[in-house]
């Protein structure tokens, strides 16, 4: 009978005699068992051959030369043994400390709106409306007012469907050959001249309406943007110190309203499992004296802390400097609206932007100013970094580069309705409204959960 083939011990295990091959039983030995040898922590070579492959378990199980003989090498993540690569953002995760500026979205959002306030042409508004809207899908949270966005689309609509049904009730001034329906008029007395109800309805005054309607969805829905993602709370913590009052009224009353909300929402909840109506007079009696006792006393622990903390404590400033303030801020006020005015006229872009100019400079001297009457101290302020920058940049080059397209291309951005004809889309408007999606690649990515 042929002798049993030799197998090679487990690393660490002594072995009775000088052969490798273990003594048959019987032959004046007690059999030896050898202890098995582990692979990491608490696994065996076994455990590790089942999941590593046959081929791997039948070369530790043979016999082997060198060092390394009996040594199991686990196999690398990976169907095919290679390594997986990581994934990389192109943003890192959203903190405090590495957050977009509030500011600096609504800056982004203005320039978005300054564009669309140059053009009447429907595709480049829509261009305008999914830039925003990718944006918005891309860098908003979980947060209550990043729901927003939903709700000035369909304020949009609104609009569009409101202007035109005016342009269906009172007319429209734009001539057209076109007639869709003829409306019974309302005859007006001679003081009302130049304002008719009803009469004809032309294709050519629909289609105006809808332009001009479809603008100032844009514009909404640019606001909308900006309320999406910017955090309110904050934006108004980021108020100058001349300002410093009013930017805590308004957050005290946005942290009330919902507070208010959820206390309604509670109170009715614990009607309805008493078996009491929610409904009627004298339900909405008894849930509101709870709610506005609960909203006083908020109000007196509200008002408590803030005697606690110093506010409205104001410090000496001469009367030339508040005087000086006051001019600057009045004037800088009246600057802002007079260039807005000038960007959003068709005849005003000449003067809107130096105007404008003048009047924030003005505006900003005159804060800066008035922000020494307050003796405070900021909590954790809000940096302008890179990316801030970045997104604010985006937003004055979208605005620059749409009225630069007003010089160049203006029959392109400012559609007619006589004739009738289809819009086109120009290539390079077209493409300068891309630069708007610079923040959903630059901004930092939000968290699953808002905090």
């Amino acid at each position: 009978m042929p002798p049993e083939p030799a197998s090679s011990p487990a690393p660490g295990v002594p072995t009775p005699g000088a052969s490798s091959a273990h003594p048959a039983p019987g032959a004046g030995s007690a059999p030896f068992e050898p202890r098995p040898a582990t692979a990491g922590r608490g696994r065996t070579i076994g455990d590790v051959r089942g999941r590593t492959g046959d081929a791997e378990g039948a070369e530790s199980a043979g016999g082997g030369h060198g060092p390394g003989e009996g040594r199991v090498r686990p196999r690398r993540p990976g169907a095919d043994g290679a390594r997986r690569a990581p994934r990389r953002r192109p943003a890192p995760v959203a903190s405090r400390s590495n957050a977009v500026h509030p500011g600096a979205w609504w800056l982004w959002a203005l320039g978005l709106a300054t564009a669309a306030s140059r053009t009447n042409n429907p595709l480049l508004l829509g261009l305008l409306v999914g830039v925003a809207g990718y944006v918005v899908a891309a860098r908003k949270t979980d947060a209550p007012w990043a729901r927003s966005y939903t709700a000035f689309l369909k304020i949009g609509l609104f609009v569009v469907g409101v202007r035109l049904l005016f342009n269906v009730v009172l007319g429209s001034p734009i001539p057209g050959s076109h007639t869709l329906l003829t409306l019974p008029e309302l005859p007006l007395p001679d003081w009302a001249k130049g304002v008719r109800v009803g009469g004809r309805v032309t294709a050519e005054g629909m289609l105006f309406a809808l332009y001009d309607g479809a603008r100032l969805a844009t514009l909404l829905i640019c606001v909308g943007a900006a309320n999406a993602l910017a955090n309110p709370a904050r934006l108004l913590k980021s108020l100058p110190g001349a300002l410093y009052e009013a930017g805590v009224a308004v957050v005290v009353a946005m942290t009330f309203a919902p507070n208010m909300v959820a206390d309604v929402v509670r109170l009715r909840t614990a009607r309805r499992l008493r078996g009491r109506p929610t409904g009627g007079f004298g339900a909405i009696a008894q849930i509101g004296l709870p709610v506005l006792e609960g909203a006083l006393e908020r109000s007196v622990a509200v008002a408590a802390s803030m005697d606690a903390r110093g506010y409205g404590r104001t410090a000496q400033v001469p009367a030339p400097v508040r005087l000086i303030t006051t001019v600057l801020t009045l004037g800088g006020l009246l600057g802002v609206c007079a260039g807005t005015y000038g960007l959003l006229a068709s005849a005003g872009a000449g003067y809107g932007l130096p105007v404008l100019a003048a009047g924030v400079l003005a505006s900003v001297a005159g804060l800066r100013l008035g922000g020494r009457r307050q003796i405070r101290t900021r909590y954790r302020p809000d940096r302008w970094n890179v990316r801030s920058w970045l997104v604010a940049g985006s937003g004055a080059a979208v605005a620059a580069l749409m009225l630069w397209a007003g010089a160049y291309a203006p029959a392109s951005l400012n559609l007619g309705v006589v004739p009738l004809s289809a819009p086109d889309l120009p290539l390079w408007p077209a493409l300068s409204l891309l630069a708007g999606l610079l923040p959903a690649f630059v901004a930092p990515v939000p968290p699953k959960e808002s905090p």
